[in-house]
């Protein structure tokens, strides 16, 4: 995905990475531990990466389309512009611990085109006290480490009392997991809290990334449809990079109770 030809901008030490800004005037990378940690294009949307996926999951929701989303962990919104492509009515709030990263995205990358509610704060922590329920809650949350990414999340189980006042009866939850070699333990125990408490669960993964998005709920949008919205793009790397992703439904255990019943009863 990185352009050979970009220039580096800046490099910005905040108090939780080292973020490296490159770019060329049409195309912007934020650049963590040396991986693409956001990316913004003026003149495409996708990118064949873990973001493509991350859209595709919150576009999941059995309805015509979510009209609310709380994304936890924002980096540049690089996802959030696909979204605003194909589901201008959907109203997100987007919860980031890195303040400094929220600044760079408002430079680089028109994150305030987004018309979005940005909350600077531990992701988890404000989902503790959240009393609004929303019809997806997707869960991109990774702290850096000397030389790669990790979850700061100890067990996906903790936010299950979080995720039943969060979640409306029919809501989604979703999660980006990098996948490969020193990942593999976080990705399995996410794969099983889905599988034990959703009744339909889809992974959905892109060729070119080492990352793939769980997304679990009653029910979720057929796979069909989300493959045509492919003719909602002006572009013909966008339409590509859209039929490049990949769904594969993971099967749940027939007794497991559903997270979207045990909303019924939740408090909200």
């Amino acid at each position: 995905m990185s352009n050979p030809h970009f220039k580096h901008l800046e490099t910005r030490q905040t108090a939780h990475q080292a973020v490296a800004v490159w770019g060329d005037g049409r195309e912007i990378e934020f650049r963590v531990t040396g991986a693409i940690h956001a990316w913004w294009g003026r003149d495409q949307f996708l990118t064949g990466l873990a973001w493509d996926a991350i859209a595709a999951g919150v576009l999941s929701h059995p309805g015509d389309a979510p009209r609310s989303l709380l994304m936890l962990g924002l980096g540049g919104g690089t996802s959030l512009r696909t979204l605003q492509h194909l589901c201008p009515q959907l109203n997100v709030t987007a919860v980031e611990i890195d303040p400094e990263m929220i600044a760079l995205a408002r430079r680089y990358m028109d994150l305030d085109a987004l018309g979005i509610e940005v909350v600077a704060g531990d992701a988890y922590a404000w989902l503790r006290t959240n009393r609004q329920a929303f019809d997806v809650v997707f869960d991109d949350v990774y702290g850096v480490t000397s030389s790669d990414v990790a979850r700061p999340l100890a067990s996906p189980e903790t936010l299950l009392p979080d995720l039943c006042r969060s979640l409306k009866p029919d809501g989604l939850f979703a999660a980006n997991l990098v996948t490969g070699p020193g990942h593999r333990r976080v990705q399995s125990e996410f794969r099983r809290f889905f599988r034990e408490n959703f009744e339909e669960v889809r992974s959905i993964t892109t060729p070119a990334s080492l990352n793939e998005c769980l997304v679990g709920g009653p029910r979720l949008r057929p796979w069909r449809q989300l493959r045509a919205l492919a003719q909602a793009f002006p572009s013909d790397a966008d339409y590509s990079y859209w039929r490049q992703l990949r769904a594969r439904c993971l099967a749940s255990p027939p007794s497991a109770p559903a997270l979207g019943e045990s909303l019924q009863a939740a408090p909200m």
